[in-house]
């Protein structure tokens, strides 16, 4: 690709060498027991409003997402900015539903989605669905956070063949995996204050010293193709990239909290109050992907791929090449290695929830529930280490061996699937007149009609659903959790009155959703 940029390389490894130390020492952070599923796997439940802060961010804005939101700009052009509202919509469905879901596992003890719908439904079979939807969907999640580790470090000049060139990104796994075990939520908690602070810093110095190089913003515009400023207008008969752009926003935005990493962020908060103080808060982060989308522009104008000295790159990586490209060809190597080492640690933050999220999946609602039903404290919270670490290493083998473009494509998927969660956990926290068996079929229904619709549009997020002669392209997971809502408000009544007075009992009552 292009020879080692050796002082961004030591700043990069220093930084990572830093959090790594964070990492192992953020178990005697908030000391507490470790063999307790609910301390190692959602810190205790003790994170104020700051730390949820930097943690639910964390999460959320991930290595990917600072990678392939200003690639999907830079190669699909204003279509990129639907996720802006997309996580401004998200805000309020946060304030709204999730502490009232904190209020009911605060109470019960739930620590996944899974226990909180066996609890509300009594149907374990409706938890097994939503548990194994959680965790197909989360994996592909992971991989990802791998490829944009992947990325800067090809950027950084890190090349090799064989085995070398893996050796870089199995040793951040080694990382990832050893403080995961050891600390825990604590580890990612930690670490997360350190990449947000150097996320701003990269994000905010890019889009000052960027244009400053340009002579203004109005340059970069005018160097940009006029088709990616806006989007294209509808043809008629169609509604055309608009429809598909308010659907990928609003279906984004009903499904993100439904990732079991996301869920494990909020349930790990103090109280309900600090999920609706970071309610408040969370749209700093929607300031910022802003600005991140913009990079696509910057590097579009600054015409990186048609550079020499990153062909390489492009060809290895394709238009996820476009932001390292931008920082290398704009910035001394020094800052070079400041903003890579965010996209790196940017990886290890999610990746590390996203495994502890899986873990406490299967060992609550499946191990727990069709294997050892009662385990001691020591043997859920050790069951759950170990599957976090198989969890990882699944990752690390799909992205060492299978081509980058399918964990793309099922991370596509796992959105679909996941918003068929919608029903039960989300709309769950309100009421419970649904049926659980309705939602169950719901469920099944909404999941195979987005796979088969997925699969039909060759694996890309939009659908092109033909209507009394009228065409609307729009979000898949979108169209597909409003069929599964039919099927269950249709269903509902029809089982409830086959199963008369004798379906499941919920264990929760209406005072155990307020404080």
């Amino acid at each position: 690709m292009h020879d080692a940029n050796w002082t961004a390389l030591a700043v990069f490894v220093l930084l990572f060498g830093f959090i790594t130390w964070l990492g192992f020492a953020a178990a005697n952070w908030r000391k507490g027991d470790l063999d307790q599923l609910h301390e190692w796997g959602l810190g205790g439940r003790r994170f104020g409003t700051i730390i949820t802060w930097f943690l639910v961010g964390g999460d959320l804005y991930t290595a990917y997402t600072f990678i392939a939101v200003p690639a999907l700009a830079f190669g699909a052009g204003a279509l990129a900015f639907f996720a802006v509202p997309y996580t401004i919509v998200i805000y309020p469905l946060l304030f709204v539903f999730f502490p009232r879901l904190w209020h009911v596992c605060h109470k019960h003890g739930y620590i996944t989605a899974g226990d909180f719908v066996r609890g509300r439904f009594g149907n374990r079979w409706l938890a097994l669905a939503i548990t194994v939807t959680g965790i197909v969907a989360t994996m592909p999640y992971i991989a990802l956070q791998l490829v944009g580790i992947q990325v800067v470090l090809g950027a950084l000049g890190v090349t090799g063949s064989g085995f070398l060139a893996d050796l870089p990104l199995i040793i951040a796994f080694v990382i990832l995996a050893a403080f995961t075990y050891s600390s825990g939520l604590r580890a990612p908690a930690s670490i997360a204050i350190v990449k947000d602070i150097l996320i701003y810093i990269t994000a905010f110095a890019a889009v000052i010293v960027i244009p400053m190089q340009f002579g203004g913003f109005g340059p970069i515009f005018a160097a940009v193709p006029a088709s990616k400023l806006l989007l294209a207008p509808p043809a008629a008969g169609t509604t055309g990239a608009y429809g598909s752009y308010a659907t990928l926003a609003l279906g984004s935005a009903l499904a993100l909290f439904l990732y079991p990493h996301s869920l494990t962020g909020i349930l790990s908060a103090s109280s309900g109050a600090a999920i609706r103080r970071n309610a408040a808060m969370l749209p700093a982060y929607s300031f910022m992907l802003g600005l991140l989308a913009l990079l696509g522009f910057f590097a579009l104008a600054m015409g990186v791929a048609d550079r020499p000295e990153y062909a390489e790159g492009f060809k290895q990586f394709g238009s996820n090449f476009a932001v390292p490209a931008l920082f290398l060809a704009s910035f001394p190597s020094w800052f070079v290695g400041i903003a890579f080492a965010a996209i790196g640690i940017g990886a290890l933050v999610p990746a590390a929830i996203m495994s502890i999220a899986a873990a406490n999946l299967y060992t609550r609602n499946i191990h727990r529930e069709f294997i050892n039903r009662n385990p001691t404290d020591k043997q859920e919270a050790q069951m759950a280490k170990w599957v976090s670490l198989i969890v990882k290493l699944g990752a690390l083998v799909f992205i060492l061996f299978v081509p980058t473009q399918y964990a793309i494509q099922l991370q596509l998927l796992g959105g679909i699937w996941i918003i068929q969660t919608l029903p039960a956990v989300m709309l769950g926290a309100y009421t419970r007149w649904f049926n659980d068996w309705a939602l169950l079929i719901g469920w099944a229904v909404g999941t195979v009609a987005g796979t088969a619709m997925a699969v039909a549009a060759n694996l890309t997020p939009t659908y092109p659903l033909a209507f009394a002669g009228y065409v609307m392209p729009g979000y898949t997971a979108f169209y597909t959790v409003i069929l599964n809502l039919v099927i269950v408000v249709l269903l509902t009544p029809v089982l409830n009155a086959m199963a008369g007075k004798h379906g499941p009992v919920d264990e929760t009552i209406a005072a155990d959703y307020h404080a």
